[in-house]
């Protein structure tokens, strides 16, 4: 049975936490508020609700979008853990599971809440909350400015102005880069946007003009073909 050892802590908005690793695997949850973390290439979102699964001595730096209260939980030994990042579920079980953890559980609790979240993680699904940095800085340039300007309705043609090269080379580079054409990068960067405003509580209607959709009928399509369901039910399954 691994050993397990929580840590609660509270982080005001705008507190960046810098690239960092831990000698254990973790999971980091807020049981309030959003994080965007940053691992490797990848940008991921973690609303509440959702847990970052970091395997052990992976680099990572957290920024917390709103106030986070923190919960998180760092497990020693064991096996058949996750070897990648991943955002998960966190269930009212696990929830509670963490929670007890991280403000210190009796010992004599402990391998049997060490069972019971380990059988959660293994139970709940990883969702895809990430954006891909390309290698290419000019590549990853629009892409962080789409995450951070995500109602630019800039063309495919107009990047290409501004990037130097042609339309054919950017549609080419930027599938090389992500796997994605431009309108979905555009589209991921929107969706992980609208999660962030739509974590601290901002309706639907108001996320979907600030993020760049023409309406909030368009915003629900485009959320439920990346996420897999609607901005309410996805927020309705959070637990918190």
């Amino acid at each position: 049975m691994p050993d397990l050892e929580g840590w609660a802590t509270d982080y005001a908005a705008g507190t960046e936490i810098e690239d960092h690793f831990h000698d254990a695997h973790q999971m980091v949850h807020a049981i309030s508020g959003v994080m965007r973390v940053r691992t490797g290439n990848r940008i991921w979102v973690v609303p509440p609700g959702r847990g970052l699964w970091v395997p052990a001595r992976c680099d990572h730096a957290i920024r917390c979008i709103s106030l986070v209260r923190m919960r998180t939980v760092y497990i020693r030994g064991g096996d058949g853990f996750p070897g990648d990042v991943r955002v998960n579920e966190v269930t009212p079980l696990m929830r509670e599971i963490m929670v007890r953890i991280a403000d210190g559980a009796d010992a004599s609790l402990m391998p049997h809440l060490a069972a019971l979240l380990m059988h959660e993680i293994a139970q709940t699904g990883s969702e895809l909350l990430y954006m891909t940095l390309p290698e290419d800085s000019r590549i990853a340039d629009l892409a962080v400015h789409l995450r951070d300007n995500p109602a630019d309705r800039s063309s495919l043609g107009q990047w290409a102005g501004y990037l130097g090269m042609s339309e054919r080379t950017l549609i080419r580079q930027i599938r090389r880069q992500t796997g994605q054409s431009f309108r979905d990068l555009r589209r991921q960067a929107r969706i992980m946007a609208s999660l962030e405003l739509l974590s601290q509580g901002i309706p639907v209607t108001i996320v979907a003009l600030d993020v760049g959709f023409e309406s909030p009928s368009a915003f629900i399509h485009a959320f439920r073909s990346t996420i897999g369901t609607t901005p309410r039910r996805y927020f309705a399954r959070k637990g918190a």
